[in-house]
C-alpha cells in the first residue's frame, strides 16, 4: 500500500497505541492518537470535562488531509462503535485510498488488567480508565473483515510484521 488509512481499534490497555506507534516509525506514516487530540482540547479549553465526538472529528479532517497529501495515515483509538469505524472507511473512500481495519486484543485477562492497572501516562494531564471502566465500556460487535493481533501471544514486532504482510496484499 502505497498510502493508504490504517484504522487501529481496541479496548484500553489491549496494547494498540504501542503497536501502531511502532509501525508509524516503521512506515513513516502519519499518527493520529485520540488520547493526544482530546487531551489537547481539554488543555485548550481548560477543562476535564467529557469530550464527547470532537476528538474523533478532529481526527477525521487530520486523516482526510494528510491522506489527500499522500501520506499514510494510521489512528489510533478505541473506535467502540461502528458508527466511528464506518467514518473512517468513508473518509477512505471519499479520498480513494485504501484502508485497513486492525483490531487489537488481549485474550488473557489477568494480562489485559494487569496492563491497565500499571500503564503510566504518557500525555500530560491524561486520566487513564481503571479495570471497571475498560470492562464496562461498550464495545460493539464488528460487521466487517479486519486484522486481529492478540497482544498476548504476538509481540510488537511480531504485530508489526503481520500488518506489514497484509499491507502488501491487495486491499
Amino acid at each position: 500500500m502505497k498510502n493508504g488509512l490504517l484504522i487501529f481499534s481496541a479496548p484500553s490497555g489491549s496494547g494498540k497505541s504501542t503497536i501502531a506507534r511502532a509501525l508509524a516509525q516503521r512506515l513513516g506514516a502519519v499518527y493520529l492518537r485520540i488520547d493526544t487530540i482530546e487531551q489537547a482540547i481539554r488543555a485548550a479549553e481548560q477543562a476535564d470535562n467529557e469530550m464527547g465526538p470532537a476528538g474523533y472529528f478532529v481526527a477525521y479532517g487530520l486523516a482526510r488531509e494528510n491522506l489527500a497529501l499522500g501520506s499514510t495515515v494510521i489512528t489510533d483509538s478505541v473506535n467502540p462503535i461502528q458508527l466511528t469505524r464506518d467514518a473512517y472507511h468513508e473518509i477512505a473512500r471519499s479520498v480513494g485510498v485504501p484502508c485497513l481495519d486492525v483490531e487489537v486484543i488481549c485474550s488473557n485477562p489477568k494480562l489485559h488488567r494487569e496492563r491497565v492497572e500499571n500503564r503510566t501516562v504518557d500525555i500530560e494531564g491524561l486520566a487513564l480508565p481503571d479495570w471497571q471502566a475498560v470492562i464496562e465500556r461498550d464495545y460493539q460487535p464488528w460487521d466487517r473483515e479486519r486484522l486481529v493481533l492478540d497482544s498476548a501471544t504476538l509481540s510488537v514486532t511480531q504485530s508489526v510484521e503481520k500488518i506489514a504482510a497484509a499491507l502488501a496484499k491487495p486491499l
